[in-house]
């Protein structure tokens, strides 16, 4: 008669070997058992590691079982459930070393596995476990893989004011902005505090961060308050904070406190984000200042920086529905030159304005172009224009666009 063992049986053997040091045969029955197949429909990491658990105490085991459990599923890239059962671990008492966690993000980060890599990152955080110098080569490269070093490089310094090249303080910053950034605002901030209280990230960086949350909530008064009490405490202004508030100027309708704001950022020496740049141009074009969109544009490309698709599509939209299509063509072409790229609605909104303005000439430089970049136009907008064209009565008009789209083989709808 064969006997088999049961999961709490091998549990209740790897920590007598464990306790015995005898790491080896630990390592082996538990690479075995994770392979092995006891329950259907369960997690099999979380059924090794739940017996683990009930078994501990029965045999006055030693808290290293554990950090043996998580590397041994990270050296057999079982990391699915690797992060919740680290969480596991802490919620019933136990901790891990920073060698384990080095271990399980080496492997993460091999394995593509970026959201996993900077959950774990965090985790180690929030339970006080101080990262080392493998931690932070880790996620440095982390940073790198996911091309995220050079942006993030960037906003260290306009947080700073100064070239600022410490690991631990870029890996910092970018862990938390992206948690405010993702809307976890709160965590962000508390975990923004234990940073502060190790000495983990600067006091600029941090009045920077807790500035960006505020007006990521929508508090602008809020953040103003913030931003007056380091000024106070005698840091200086710095490029990141200034193009916030630019940002949250356009947000709630505050043009001329935003163009205001942006001169002063020129007169101390500052360059404006792309995003501020962004938030001015739609700004601006959802104000009917049109001119001053496309100065911001403009002003966007001499500094080097692209707008993006968003804000342009949003100032297209206005130009071209104000008899300005042949600014917002040229606009496009001088952005094309500066590698900006296009979407559909961008064309839409020229293919309409030129309708509108009855340009036939501009209007089939552009679908040519379309057909060039292999950018479809949209049948059903370009079928309503030549509704609306009937509709006004300019038939003639309508006429012409009418055979332009047959000339580029695009069918109408039949309401047409």
């Amino acid at each position: 008669m064969r006997f088999e063992h049961g999961l709490s049986n091998y549990c209740m053997i790897i920590h007598i070997l464990v306790k015995g040091r005898l790491i080896k045969d630990a390592n082996a029955m538990l690479e075995s058992i994770l392979y092995k197949e006891f329950s259907a429909g369960d997690s099999r990491t979380f059924a090794v590691l739940d017996s683990l658990i009930r078994s501990y105490e029965i045999v006055d085991s030693v808290p290293f079982v554990f950090d043996l459990f998580i590397q041994i599923c990270a050296k057999l890239r079982m990391v699915d459930d690797i992060l919740d059962c680290c969480k596991f671990l802490f919620d019933h008492g136990f901790s891990l070393s920073v060698i384990t966690f080095s271990r399980v993000l080496h492997v993460l980060q091999k394995s593509d596995n970026s959201r996993l890599v900077w959950g774990v990152y965090e985790l180690m955080i929030k339970k006080r476990i101080s990262s080392n110098e493998v931690t932070m080569r880790i996620m440095v490269s982390s940073l790198c893989k996911e091309g995220k070093m050079e942006r993030f490089l960037c906003i260290v310094d306009r947080m700073n004011g100064k070239r600022c090249s410490l690991p631990r303080i870029i890996v910092n910053t970018c862990l938390v902005y992206e948690m405010i950034e993702e809307g976890r605002v709160e965590e962000g901030l508390v975990l923004l505090k234990q940073m502060l209280q190790k000495n983990m990230i600067l006091d600029t960086i941090s009045y920077s961060l807790v500035v960006f949350a505020k007006v990521k909530m929508g508090s602008l008064d809020a953040a103003k308050e913030i931003y007056e009490e380091m000024l106070k405490r005698g840091f200086r202004e710095n490029a990141f904070v200034c193009s916030l508030f630019v940002g949250a100027y356009c947000e709630e309708g505050m043009i001329d406190e935003a163009i205001g704001l942006l001169e002063e950022m020129e007169r101390l020496g500052f360059k404006p984000s792309d995003e501020a740049f962004d938030k001015l141009i739609e700004g601006c074009s959802k104000d009917g200042r049109l001119e001053d969109s496309l100065g911001f544009c403009k002003q966007m490309i001499e500094v080097k920086l692209l707008p993006s698709c968003s804000s342009v599509d949003e100032m297209f939209g206005k130009l071209c529905g104000n008899g300005m299509t042949k600014l917002a063509d040229e606009m496009l072409t001088a952005l094309l030159d500066k590698g900006f790229v296009p979407d559909e609605t961008t064309y839409s909104h020229l293919v309409s304005g030129y309708c509108k303005d009855g340009d036939m000439e501009g209007l089939t430089k552009l679908l040519f172009e379309m057909e060039y970049r292999s950018i479809s136009p949209n049948v059903l907008g370009l079928s309503l224009e030549v509704i609306n064209l009937c509709k006004s009565g300019r038939l003639k008009d309508a006429a012409k666009y009418l055979q332009t789209l047959n000339a580029h083989s695009l069918v109408p709808s039949p309401n047409v």
